[in-house]
């Protein structure tokens, strides 16, 4: 009973605290709006209204009548920027930094926000200045992120190694994957130039990408591609049986390969039946054709039309049909069925050949050939292993 006759003394106390706090927060906001220029509030009225170019001319006329409005400067920047003007958005971040009145987190913001505007324009130097400014600062993490974005933008993959393992270091962030990618590329690198010691410096790049990201599949992938060239052909067979182990999908990206490599060694048998199993489990035009061609030169056209004709029977596709009517023309027809056989292969081939895309997961991008990191959003591993035939994207 005593509580509660305490609660009934202290609530009436709260609430008389409460309306004094309000009254005296009204009198301020009344005080402070009252020092703001009418063009303030035009501005926010045309925001709200979706009107950014009109909130823009706006904000320009505050900032003309108070120059000492900083957040506003800063608001007024980013508008800039995110309607593409980034040459006035640096104008206005520049001078924000160039200012000795700002407290050391306002100039660190600018010059953030500076750097901003660098990278939309594509000023990528400065960007890279404005951000290595940013070392040791409350925005040292993200400029750091930015500067992880411009190395792969460069493709400074031995920067980007750097800067991810940092990342890594100092944000706790896993990027143990990107650097598995980084570590390929470099690989990749080697294998394409005509360095006596390609082959050396390549396997040197997959073992640490290996290390990195050893449960990925690219790096398995490109030891076997390593391997290949350098006619290790066991070596390539072990390396692409990890990757089925993997992440069978990815085998096809190899299949032809897989298959030339088991007959250098004289185990295409085995060699069909893995890759024939994968295809089972995951459709693929890549395998498909892969098989297909195999088979014709062990067993001969036929056999490899009969096989042909039950895939696609199982699961049809315009770019099979396309490998099909290949082995119909290599096996020997009439002359009249020859002739009808490569004008209906020349229309599905065009056809196929504008339909055969690997596309991108996180954005749509369409691509000829597979990649690992998409041209369009830069996102890693945002391609399935597999072709699509978006007859729906075309108008079919």
């Amino acid at each position: 009973m005593e509580l509660e006759l305490w609660w009934l003394l202290v609530i009436p106390l709260f609430f008389a605290l409460g309306w004094l706090a309000s009254r005296i927060d009204a009198r301020h906001l009344i005080r402070q709006s009252s020092q703001l220029p009418d063009a303030y509030f035009k501005g926010l009225n045309f925001l709200l209204n979706e009107q950014p170019d009109k909130a823009i001319d706006a904000f320009v006329d505050v900032v003309k009548l108070d120059p000492e409005t900083v957040e506003l400067h800063f608001a007024l920047g980013n508008l800039f920027r995110r309607r593409g003007e980034t040459d006035r958005a640096i104008r206005v971040h520049q001078s924000l930094v160039s200012r000795s009145d700002l407290q050391p987190a306002q100039r660190e913001h600018a010059l953030f926000e500076l750097g901003q505007d660098f990278l939309r324009a594509g000023l990528l130097d400065r960007a890279e200045d404005a951000f290595n400014r940013l070392e040791g600062s409350s925005y040292a993490g993200a400029a750091l992120r930015h500067r992880l974005d411009l190395a792969q933008m460069v493709r400074d993959w031995p920067r980007a190694i750097e800067l991810a393992q940092r990342l890594q270091r100092d944000a706790g962030e896993d990027l143990r994957h990107l650097i598995a990618h980084f570590h390929c590329e470099l690989a990749q690198q080697a294998l394409a130039g005509s360095a006596p010691d390609r082959h050396e410096q390549a396997r040197r790049e997959i073992d640490r990408a290996l290390v990195s990201g050893g449960a990925h599949p690219r790096p398995w992938l490109l030891r076997g591609e390593a391997a290949f060239a350098a006619d290790d052909f066991d070596a390539a067979i072990d390396a692409w049986s990890e990757l089925a182990r993997i992440s069978a999908p990815h085998l096809a990206l190899t299949g032809e390969r897989w298959l030339q490599a088991h007959e250098h060694v004289g185990r295409l048998d085995a060699g069909l039946l893995r890759l024939e199993a994968a295809l089972a489990e995951h459709p693929s035009v890549d395998a498909l054709r892969a098989i297909a061609q195999a088979r014709a030169r062990r067993d001969g056209a036929p056999a490899a039309i009969a096989w042909l004709r039950e895939s696609l029977s199982r699961n049809p596709s315009l770019l099979g049909l396309e490998q099909l009517i290949e082995l119909r023309k290599a096996g020997g027809e009439t002359d009249a069925a020859a002739s009808d056989i490569a004008l209906a292969g020349a229309l599905i081939q065009k056809q196929a050949a504008r339909l055969s895309r690997f596309v991108c997961g996180q954005c749509g991008f369409k691509a000829r050939r597979f990649y690992w990191q998409c041209p369009g959003c830069n996102h890693w591993d945002s391609y399935p292993p597999r072709r699509t035939e978006a007859l729906e994207a075309d108008g079919g």
